[in-house]
């Protein structure tokens, strides 16, 4: 058995394995054609608004809803090339959402550096939840 690690270096580790995009890259990601799926859990979303457009799938329920061959999965979930950008409050939730969707097969998942957060801070479309 190897050696436990800490949730940093967990994080360094997934990371390492695709291209994280900042606000602006994911904002032309969704342009595009890319899904944008928003994994803030509901508190969030009311308090801070949402992203026009970004599909809302609760962390617990996203390797289930975007498995291109599961049982539950969104119309949306059409393809593993399909283009993914997982979206937490401020990046890190999402670093690991995205490191499990790759482990499905959808070899183009991402997630938002700096989350929710850095994509208000950017000045980019925010809707009242």
């Amino acid at each position: 058995m190897s050696a436990p690690v800490g949730i940093d270096e967990l994080l360094e580790r997934v990371r390492a394995g695709y291209t994280r995009v900042d606000a602006r890259e994911a904002y032309a990601a969704s342009r595009a054609g890319a899904l944008l799926v928003d994994i803030r859990y509901q508190a969030l979303r009311e308090r801070d608004g949402l992203i026009p457009g970004a599909l809302v799938v609760e962390r617990n329920e996203l390797e289930w809803r975007l498995d291109p061959r599961g049982s539950h999965r969104l119309p949306d979930a059409t393809s593993h090339d399909l283009q993914v950008v997982v979206i937490c409050n401020e990046g890190y939730a999402s670093s690991l959402a995205a490191a499990s969707l790759h482990a499905l097969g959808l070899h183009r998942a991402t997630d938002l550096t700096g989350g929710f957060q850095a994509w208000k801070t950017a000045g980019l479309p925010v809707a009242p939840a």
